[in-house]
């Protein structure tokens, strides 16, 4: 993929490094919250006269107490690169996240709407979303409450090492499906999926997720359309990379890879052969009608 020199995005939030998610404003209804019940003791009074001294007089010394307690950083700030290899990877991810930027204000345009840009936040181990807490096991995901996407880079190590799906655009993929559920949160997709499933079955709550799904995968293939026939942005190759990483995380080969048999009612992402396809749908069509997976006469 020749993503090199390409413009980056100004929506990255890069967490990597940092330590536990806190900010000043933070600290204050905590503090707050605790007054009352830390007032009414001797030792409670004693704590908060030796917090306070503690505080303004690390002021004095040019200390900054509150940021040496939460263990570094603030979320938002970029974060020291702990190697040229990860600053590779912050400026490739930045840099597809813009193309993706580019390819959904014109289809938005297209639809007579407004495009409103995601924040991708790149971090390490665990990260405090709106949607709660999660750690890297959970691999990249996308958080309609904050409308951010998240991603420990170690998940593309894995992509290539453990499922056997290597590639820049491999991994592009990747990004371009989570940017894919942000684009259903915008056009309210999400939403009805969530009213659609209210009081239905756990199968067919599942059937409900495969779609949306993938959904995400076409979208992610409309990018990858507009990638190569607009700004020629792909190598030989880069299409196979896609589909491959597509059927490498297809949820019977992680069932197979996992010891497991293939229980299809418990799919939530689809088959290998359902998100190769409909990542070739809508990469070969670069039409945003051809993905509607939810349409009746669909077949997945």
């Amino acid at each position: 993929m020749r993503w090199k020199g390409g413009r980056r995005s100004d929506n990255i939030d890069d967490r990597r490094g940092q330590g536990p998610a806190y900010s000043r404003a933070g600290a204050a209804p905590v503090v707050l919250r605790l007054l009352p019940a830390l007032i009414r003791t001797k030792v409670g009074r004693i704590i908060l006269v030796v917090g306070v001294v503690a505080v303004f007089g690390g002021k004095m010394l040019g200390i900054d107490v509150l940021s040496m307690l939460a263990g570094g950083g603030r979320t938002g700030q970029p974060a020291a690169q702990s190697s040229e290899a990860d600053q590779r990877m912050g400026e490739f991810v930045s840099v597809v996240l813009a193309d993706t930027e580019e390819t959904w204000h014109a289809l938005f345009k297209q639809l007579r709407l407004q495009y409103q840009e995601p924040t991708l936040v790149l971090f390490n181990g665990s990260v405090a979303s709106a949607c709660g807490h999660a750690t890297a096991a959970v691999g990249p995901f996308y958080c309609p409450g904050d409308q951010k996407l998240y991603i420990d880079l170690s998940f593309f190590h894995d992509l290539d090492v453990r499922h056997g799906a290597p590639g820049d655009f491999a991994q592009a993929y990747v990004i371009a499906h989570e940017v894919g559920h942000h684009v259903q949160t915008l056009l309210g997709v999400s939403e009805q999926v969530r009213v659609a499933g209210k009081g239905a079955s756990k199968t067919q709550v599942n059937a409900l997720s495969v779609q949306q799904e993938l959904q995400a995968d076409c979208f992610a293939g409309l990018w990858g359309h507009a990638a190569n026939t607009e700004r020629q942005l792909l190598d030989p190759g880069d299409l196979e990379e896609a589909l491959q990483a597509a059927t490498a995380i297809g949820d019977d080969r992680l069932q197979q890879e996992s010891g497991g048999r293939v229980v299809p009612d418990s799919f939530t992402h689809g088959s290998s052969a359902q998100r190769a396809k409909w990542f070739k749908r809508g990469f070969e069509s670069g039409n945003i009608n051809a993905c509607d997976t939810f349409s009746s006469g669909s077949s997945l």
